[in-house]
């Protein structure tokens, strides 16, 4: 079966995290994205652990329905996404801080279990470690390694996932707190590993520059912390519809069953490039070195990003491939895209009305955006089967993220664009 999963998510429960992200609410937003496969998230609080057993029954091995998911409204009034099962996967996120060869590590790593009762084991061992009440994606004095044999305990079946394996303050390789390597970080069970997340502000092509990495599945996930954000990365499969199927196909990393990924233009992550926000300076790597890592203007240190760090790690000039492995794709969030083209910011209400007409009109924004022929689209709207297809061969410009602040990526230079502003009939023609 083809499908599409997005297996890093956020609860209510966690810190900044939409009211928005039940799991009704990240049903009806899978459905208008074209995904079919939701992590949980949050498993490991006990509060939305309860929601979890409550509100989701079993479906195909390893995955879960909403009980009433036939009652799950659709977010815009009157939009009807093309028909496609949901179902979710039980993931978490725990945030490691420990002390490990005389330096503190702070390492997210995600969680993926088959069953509730597995996910019930590994919580009670968590729980006798720290606090996993206060947050939904706790922080645990765990070294990683100790984590990674918690999981194998008492979910055989589970695997660990490093999360965003580049952001500068909690990841496996972040430039402040991280690892050189995986054996490094998880020792001898360094070999249960077999996937990497790559995070918004890499992708595939950065991370084949380091052989290191070459037998990792290279995985993309949205991270979101609010459901419309769903699917602005994501996986894509052609493998058996359950928990099993899905994690064999990471562990084979072949395109025949992991077909590839969907992934942000990494300058839009916010650490893509290196900087100092509160003086609104960003670097690339070689000016970063030539200033020693200090800031310009102030003259403390700049926040490395994920493009210099991986350019620290890298050992190849150009990326290595195997011949059959994942593509990517890389994309701008349909939101977004429109919101260029109406000269509007993503979430107002021009916008959304021409989102809602495009979900109509096409079934899913993933669908529009990844394999909807260019002429269906110029039927229906000439300027937004233009911007796509920039999209799609990468013909965009870019402004790089830096220290927490997201890049932007366009699909128009300034100037093409007319200078006054649009409205919907513009888009989509009458």
């Amino acid at each position: 079966m083809n499908y599409i999963a997005d297996l890093h998510i956020h609860s209510p429960y966690s810190r900044a995290t939409s009211r928005e992200s039940s799991l009704a609410g990240l049903l009806a937003w899978a459905r208008l994205k074209g995904i079919n496969v939701v992590g949980s998230g949050d498993f490991t609080h006990p509060a939305w652990f309860e929601t979890l057993g409550k509100e989701l029954e079993p479906a195909e091995p390893g995955l879960f329905r909403l009980r009433r998911e036939g009652d799950v409204p659709s977010p815009l009034a009157g939009v009807a996404p093309a028909p496609a099962p949901v179902r979710f996967l039980l993931s978490a996120e725990v945030s490691c801080i420990y002390k490990r060869h005389g330096r503190v590590r702070k390492v997210h790593n995600l969680l993926y279990v088959p069953d509730i009762a597995a996910a019930g084991r590994v919580n009670r061992r968590l729980g006798a470690i720290g606090n996993i009440v206060s947050d939904g994606r706790p922080i645990l004095g765990l070294d990683s390694r100790d984590l990674l044999e918690i999981l194998l305990e008492e979910a055989a079946e589970g695997f660990l996932v490093p999360a965003h394996i580049w952001t500068p303050w909690f990841s496996l390789f972040g430039s402040r707190s991280g690892f050189d390597s995986v054996e490094e970080c998880y020792g001898d069970l360094s070999g249960h590993i077999f996937a990497m997340e790559t995070g918004l502000s890499s992708d595939p092509s950065m991370n084949r520059l380091v052989s290191g990495l070459d037998r990792y599945a290279m995985i993309s996930n949205s991270d979101c912390h609010s459901p419309s954000k769903l699917g602005r990365e994501a996986n894509l499969f052609a493998t058996g519809f359950d928990f099993h199927s899905l994690r064999d196909a990471f562990k084979g990393n072949r395109r025949d069953t992991f077909p590839g990924t969907v992934e942000f233009f990494p300058e839009e992550g916010k650490y893509h490039f290196d900087g100092h926000l509160a003086c609104k300076v960003c670097l690339d790597p070689a000016e970063t070195r030539r200033l020693g890592e200090a800031c310009p203007v102030c003259g403390r240190p700049v926040t490395v990003g994920v493009h210099h760090r991986v350019l620290a790690l890298a050992d190849r000039e150009t990326p290595l491939y195997p011949e059959d492995a994942p593509e990517f794709f890389s994309l701008i969030p349909l939101a977004e895209l429109l919101g260029e083209l109406l000269g509007a910011g993503p979430a107002t209400a021009g916008v959304m009305a021409c989102y809602a007409t495009a979900i109509s009109l096409f079934g899913s924004e993933l669908e529009l955006l990844l394999r909807t022929p260019l002429d269906h689209i110029a039927r229906h709207s000439p300027l937004l089967a233009e911007a796509i297809g920039r999209v799609r061969v990468g013909r965009v410009h870019r402004q790089p993220g830096y220290d927490g602040q997201y890049g932007v990526i366009r699909a128009f230079a300034p100037g093409e664009l007319p200078g006054v502003k649009r409205k919907k009939g513009d888009i989509f023609p009458p």
